[in-house]
């Protein structure tokens, strides 16, 4: 088993079309273990629980959350799903990962969802820029996120470090000209 390419395989099915391969994931982003697995071989993809658990827990990003006999990606989901994630104060700064040919929008509008629930920000600069890198050369974007939830803007913590938030106003965003 290729473990990078089932973890792209789970985090498209886990976040994005689970209805693809048979599965409903509950109203937190859920789905049974051996729902998933019985999914995967259907769609071409098996795996046992143990190669299952070696993603899980090799996943350089930390996407998945494996709670007993339930799964679920930890954020990023274009599906409705509510994660049970509670509100809390971020650092001052936190950071975006993107490519230049996004930055006339982004002056414009500010960051946005796009097709995912929240916007998704960095707690370091090198993170960001590993994002950033996936689309080309990046460019990281500096968010002022406590000024921000001085305004009112809540955020969330994702379990594996990724900080959300519904959007970013133009006006907190430090962007390179």
């Amino acid at each position: 088993m290729n473990v990078v390419r089932a973890s792209k395989f789970l985090a498209k099915y886990l976040r994005h079309d689970p209805a693809a391969i048979g599965l409903t994931l509950d109203s937190g982003g859920w789905v049974g273990v051996r729902e998933l697995l019985a999914a995967c071989k259907r769609a071409g993809m098996p795996m046992t629980r143990a190669e299952l658990e070696q993603v899980v827990a090799t996943n350089d990003k930390q996407r998945f959350v494996l709670d007993g006999d339930r799964i679920r990606a930890s954020q990023g989901h274009s599906v409705s799903v509510d994660l049970g994630l509670p509100a809390v104060e971020p650092p001052a700064l936190l950071y975006h990962g993107t490519v230049a040919r996004f930055l006339p929008q982004i002056r414009r509008e500010g960051l946005r969802p796009m097709r995912r629930h929240d916007v998704h920000l960095s707690p370091d600069e090198e993170t960001a820029r590993r994002v950033g890198a996936r689309r080309g050369k990046p460019v990281v974007l500096v968010v002022r996120a406590g000024d921000m939830h001085g305004t009112g803007h809540e955020f969330r913590l994702s379990t594996n470090g990724v900080w959300l938030t519904q959007s970013v106003p133009a006006e907190f965003l430090g962007v390179p000209d």
